[in-house]
């Protein structure tokens, strides 16, 4: 008897991607909890590592060191990730609030959203500055001014550790890119006031050695275009200002209802909030038992502590205290290849203080680029023959990447017999059926998703999207959905929760597609996966594969990838921002496109059997060949590199199959690479095609013209 996969029974939400979280991921994905459903929400893809900002400001490292990949994270801990910032907290209701997104419902959850730099008192902060957090922002504005050649001015408020380390950093990457530079820190009262005076006075030796003026006791009037204006009268010249002072928490933890200490959320000595189901850690922490000041290396020591907490809130095992240190290690960064290091009154500085603090950061960070591999279920050790072969060396891919070959699927419906239906019009081959009656033209189309993305919300629109490609291709309006939906096993709760979100999302994006859900059919199983049946009218002739005609110039709405770069992504080999430019692709409607394209003489979507596969069956109907512009066929970021490592979509082989003459290696392979929610393929008038071009590129698609039909039969790469 098929051993049942183990139920859902709680929603364990993480909410922010700061160290703590980042940690307990790494953790949760050697040892997860049965039962419980983890998710992550996060503005961004990635987490910047705060303990390396000045080496990257200063120009020690590039931009990427600085990021923890939290898709790649997310996918070895088995969770799944919400792109998008928390505005709220529903304590009632059990509820996140998240911007662009449905509510996410929680039984246990943990913040750990970090603190922002942020001065909105300073009359001209918001326009004229920019705060040091979040990082993400700053790094990049760094990033532009640097560049420039003009002679700098920069101002850096506050006089703590963070400020020193960036004003540091700041004058010594002016001066290594050879720019004429002044930087200025400004304070309203003494710098480098939490460290003991004999490493303070080491910092303010490489301060005066680096050229930066300190300004103290300094009340800041306002912020301008051209720099800071102080109460006393004097302005500070800058075109580039900074705030490192003034910490703060987000203003919607303010709203929560939770018990807070000058704004941060307090938690005993179990991280737990007043609410007993929630958890806080990091900067956006108040440590009610033993207050410490805000630095990582507390949020580093409560990762074990949350990871055992949590589970025990969740049914398992007993709470742990979590018990900071008194004092701990400081390594601040000089600016040059030179760093102080102090503790207990005691410092030295110089490189190796450097190699020493750059040793522990990228320590740290391999702990996140090398992540442990988990080793795959044993086969029974008793097996039919061929089990192993079929298993693969690989996950079996989601969403086109698991359909059935093209050979096998026309092999199966050439064995049905042609209806003699009046009302049925044989469109063979085609993306949707056409119906007629009463002298309506509807055409009619279904398809599933096995899932690919733990986000139920992300994936059905994804599911969508990609049915109602069938019914764009055609040049129809769309009309009506059902749904199909498998939900894996969970408990009723859990049901009703996954169902509202899947629900919701799937009647706006059929809405804004000019569709209403009219029913559907759930059931659960092993995984999730999602279908839709839909229906759409045609105001004219549809258009199908068999119009295309030599001399048609081919257009292609979309870039082609997907299939590679969500292998890799389950694999775990996946730059995260890759995966979710994929995401950003996939989830953009034809809707506009079709319309722009709707007098294309034939047209489909490009989906499970590639680029090639599709252009082969559209040449086919059309009794013609064509020749594409390799060069001119648009690719996802990262999908060329992967598949140049031989990463593959589990279609692969079968599409290659589809077009044995077409030659293989480099860009090429990408051509058999099975795409979801893929873009429209048109063949349209060569006189009217840099004009829809154009068009389509204004309204927002990446199109590209990549070929031409021809009457010599084959699909061939331009020489």
């Amino acid at each position: 008897m098929k051993t049942p996969s183990l139920p859902l029974t709680r929603d364990l939400v993480l909410v922010g991607g700061g160290h703590t979280h980042a940690l307990f991921l790494r953790k949760w994905g050697m040892n997860p909890l049965p039962g419980a459903r983890l998710t992550v929400i996060n503005p961004g893809p990635t987490a910047p590592y705060s303990g390396m900002l000045p080496g990257y400001v200063a120009g020690h490292y590039a931009r990427r060191d600085l990021d923890i990949d939290l898709i790649r994270l997310a996918r070895f801990a088995g969770a799944r990730i919400i792109l998008g910032a928390a505005i709220g907290l529903d304590l009632n209701r059990r509820l996140v609030n998240v911007a662009d997104h449905p509510d996410v419902a929680f039984d246990v959850a943990s913040i750990n959203v970090g603190i922002t730099s942020d001065m909105p008192s300073l009359p001209g902060f918001t326009e004229h500055a920019i705060p040091a957090k979040p990082l993400g922002p700053f790094a990049a504005k760094w990033a532009q001014y640097l560049e420039t050649t003009d002679p700098a001015s920069v101002a850096v408020i506050g006089g703590g550790v963070a400020g020193v380390e960036l004003a540091m950093a700041m004058a010594h990457a002016l001066r290594a890119k050879g720019r004429q530079a002044t930087v200025t820190l400004i304070d309203k009262a003494q710098v480098l006031t939490a460290i003991n005076p004999k490493a303070a006075q080491t910092i303010r030796r490489a301060l005066e050695q680096l050229g930066i003026d300190c300004i103290e006791q300094a009340e800041i009037a306002q912020i301008t275009p051209k720099g800071v204006q102080l109460t006393d009268g004097r302005h500070i010249t800058a075109d580039f200002t900074t705030g490192a002072a003034g910490a703060r928490p987000y203003d919607w933890i303010g709203q929560t209802g939770l018990d807070l200490q000058d704004g941060f959320i307090r938690v005993n000595g179990y991280l737990q909030s007043s609410d007993p189901s929630v958890f806080a850690v990091g900067d956006c922490a108040h440590l009610d038992d033993t207050p410490r000041p805000k630095a990582g290396v507390f949020a580093v020591r409560e990762a074990p502590v949350l990871f055992n907490n949590l589970r025990a809130a969740l049914g398992a095992g007993t709470m742990r205290r979590y018990k900071p240190q008194k004092d701990y290690l400081k390594l601040i960064s000089l600016g040059e290849r030179s760093a102080l290091a102090e503790r207990f009154g005691t410092s030295f500085s110089g490189p190796v203080m450097w190699r020493w603090k750059n040793h522990i950061d990228q320590k740290f960070m391999r702990r996140f680029r090398e992540l442990p591999q988990m080793p795959a279920p044993a086969i029974p050790r008793h097996h039919a023959d061929g089990l192993r072969d079929a298993l693969g060396d690989k996950p079996m891919c989601g969403g086109c990447g698991a359909k059935v070959g093209r050979g096998a699927l026309q092999a199966a419906l050439s064995a049905v017999p042609r209806s003699d239906r009046p009302d049925i019009a044989p469109l063979p081959g085609d993306d949707a059926a056409m119906l007629t009656f009463g002298g309506v033209r509807q055409v009619l189309t279904s398809d599933h998703l096995r899932s690919f993305v733990p986000d139920p919300v992300l994936m059905t629109r994804i599911a969508a999207i990609h049915a109602l490609g069938d019914i764009w291709a055609m040049g129809a309006t769309p009309q009506a959905a059902t749904a199909t939906l498998i939900l894996p096993r969970m408990s009723s709760q859990l049901q009703h929760r996954t169902m509202a979100e899947i629900m919701a999302t799937a009647t706006e994006v059929m809405r804004s597609a000019g569709a209403e859900i009219v029913g559907g059919h759930s059931s659960m199983g092993d995984e999730l996966t999602i279908g839709f049946t839909i229906t759409g009218l045609c105001q004219s002739d549809p258009i199908t594969l068999s119009g295309g005609r030599p001399g048609d110039v081919l257009i292609l709405t979309k870039p082609i990838g997907s299939g590679v770069l969500m292998a890799a992504e389950m694999a775990g080999q996946a730059n995260g921002e890759w995966v979710v430019a994929a995401y950003d692709h996939m989830t953009q409607p034809q809707g506009d496109a079709a319309r722009i394209l709707a007098q294309a003489h034939a047209m489909t979507d490009v989906t499970g059997f590639g680029l090639a596969g599709h252009l082969v069956g559209l040449c086919e109907a059309s009794n013609c060949g064509a020749v594409l512009n390799l060069d001119a066929v648009p690719v996802m970021a990262g999908a060329l590199e992967l598949s140049q490592q031989g990463l593959r979509s589990s279609l692969f082989n079968d599409n290659r199959s589809i077009a044995p003459e077409v030659p293989i290696g480099g860009k090429a392979d990408l051509l058999f690479d099975p795409q979801t929610a893929g873009g429209l393929l048109a063949a349209v008038s060569a006189d009217d095609a840099r004009k829809i071009c154009d068009h389509l590129r204004a309204a927002g698609y990446p199109a590209a013209v990549i070929g031409v039909l021809s009457d010599t039969p084959g699909l061939r790469l331009q020489s």
